[in-house]
C-alpha cells in the first residue's frame, strides 16, 4: 500500500519502510509522528482526496534533525572567468521512517501529528499569550 502525503510545501510518495528527507519539523530524534495530509492513498483501490483523503494517514519515526548540504553558486562574469563560491546556507532537514500507511482511521490512534516549526512557534507564542 503506498500514500501520496504533503508536508514542508512538497508532495511524497511513500510506503511502509521508505525513509524521507523532509523540511525541518517540530520534533526530536525517536518520536512517533503522523500526517494526516494525505491527498491519495492506493494499493488493491486507489482513493483520491478532494483535496484530502478523510480518515488517512500515514505515521513516521523520526530518525533524526540534520542539515542538508552547502549549495554551490556560480557567478557569470562577462569578460574573465566564471567563478564558484560556496554559499554558507545549510538547509535544516528531519529524516523520517515511514512505519505504516493508514487508509482509515487516523484519528483514532493517538499518534501525535507532524507540524512545522513556524507552526509550533506559532503554537507556543499563542499559548503563552493567553497566560
Amino acid at each position: 500500500m503506498f500514500a501520496v502525503l504533503k508536508t514542508g510545501g512538497k508532495q511524497y510518495k511513500v510506503q511502509a519502510g521508505d525513509v524521507l528527507r523532509v523540511e525541518k519539523l517540530a520534533c526530536e530524534a525517536g518520536d512517533k509522528i503522523q500526517f494526516n495530509d494525505i491527498l491519495m492513498v492506493g494499493g488493491e483501490s486507489v482513493t483520491v482526496g478532494a483535496p484530502f483523503v478523510a480518515g488517512a494517514a500515514v505515521q513516521a519515526e523520526v530518525i533524526a534533525q540534520i542539515k542538508g548540504e552547502k549549495v554551490i553558486h556560480y557567478v557569470k562574469r562577462r569578460r574573465k572567468h566564471s567563478s564558484q563560491r560556496t554559499k554558507g546556507h545549510r538547509q535544516q532537514l528531519t529524516l523520517l521512517r515511514v512505519t505504516d500507511v493508514l487508509a482509515s482511521g487516523a484519528e483514532a490512534s493517538g499518534v501525535a501529528a507532524a507540524t512545522g516549526t513556524a507552526d509550533a512557534r506559532r503554537a507556543a507564542h499563542n499559548a503563552s499569550a493567553k497566560e
